[in-house]
């Protein structure tokens, strides 16, 4: 392998268009070599826009080259598993979108396929490696808020498109699984924890069948109680407060800083306050150059492909206490 890894996308979803496949081209470690989809044309289409050299007609094909190195995954999330193990029985790392799967058991047999063969696997969680997030842990762990207690956060926007693949249950969406995941990763991130006991509750689209809006709240080991809500049918939001008990910090948005976007952590302690400016970077390329970094020098990646497993089960948690139909 060269010193840059050439990367191949398995479909054209807009997330890969718009967000991960720019990231990659201005990685200092990385490069797109290839996308496929279920159609050659629509492939051919995605790679004349995004400059990239080779388009396939098929997955396997895809998967099937020597000359990628690594595979993005950003299929919908009922595909994640079948196309992941495909890619790890082939010797393909991947960095998979998240949620990692459909449900617990089925990421952690994904996990189970990579982890066998010594093969790179990673959850897409990108808010995690922005300088934001890396300072907020800092702040936590230096006792900034005194003993954790509470926290809360919120995901949420108005859905625009009806048919969206995130309407449907068949696809394993829902608010929970698009933005909710968040919520309840940065509270496993922060507290260090998984959740001992969970409620929620939901409202199901009647057309959709899954969960249009949904509120958890999670009691951890520690004692602390985080609560979020997250979904399709409220006005764009996307925040993070963080409670101790001599402390305050607020952050929104938290997940998804635009790349020219600065950070903002703001802090209260007793009576005083204060803010901490973090630079603007675009927290796509840090997430895909420690990927990429992690494969060139043989290391773990920052994040194990067990938390995404821990992460699913958390949801499995909540989807059970919301009854889901």
């Amino acid at each position: 392998m060269s010193r840059k890894v050439r990367w191949g996308i398995i479909s054209t979803a807009n997330i890969g268009r718009h967000r991960v496949i720019p990231a990659i081209q201005q990685s200092s470690n990385g490069t797109v070599v290839a996308v496929g989809s279920r159609s050659l044309d629509k492939a051919q289409a995605f790679a004349a826009d995004l400059t990239i050299p080779k388009a396939y007609g098929s997955y396997e094909e895809l998967i099937a080259d020597p000359e990628v190195d690594a595979i993005y995954n950003p299929l919908p999330n009922s595909e994640h598993a079948e196309w992941s193990i495909r890619c790890a029985e082939a010797g393909k790392p991947v960095l998979c979108e998240k949620p990692f799967a459909s449900d617990a058991p089925e990421a952690q047999r994904m996990t189970d396929a990579f982890t066998s063969r010594g093969v790179l696997f990673a959850e897409a969680f990108m808010y995690r490696f922005h300088p934001q997030t890396v300072r907020l842990r800092e702040l936590l762990a230096a006792g900034t808020v005194g003993r954790l207690t509470a926290i809360n956060s919120a995901f949420t926007f108005s859905i625009s498109n009806e048919a969206d693949i995130r309407l449907d249950r068949a696809l394993a969406g829902g608010g929970l699984m698009d933005v909710g995941c968040y919520c309840v990763n940065i509270t496993r991130l922060l507290t260090g924890q998984e959740p001992e006991r969970v409620q929620a509750v939901a409202l199901w689209g009647a057309a959709s069948g899954v969960d249009e809006m949904l509120a958890g709240v999670m009691e951890f080991p520690s004692g602390v109680i985080a609560h979020f809500d997250c979904g399709f049918r409220a006005l764009r939001t996307n925040y993070c407060d963080i409670r101790g008990t001599t402390g305050r910090m607020f952050v929104e948005p938290v997940f998804n800083l635009e790349p020219t976007q600065d950070g903002l952590i703001h802090i209260w302690r007793g009576d005083s306050y204060e803010q901490i400016k973090v630079p603007a970077v675009n927290q796509y390329t840090l997430m895909v150059e420690d990927f990429a970094d992690a494969l060139l020098n043989h290391r773990p990646p920052r994040y194990p492909a067990q938390d995404g497993v821990n992460n699913m089960r958390a949801l499995d948690m909540l989807y059970a206490a919301a009854g889901r139909p």
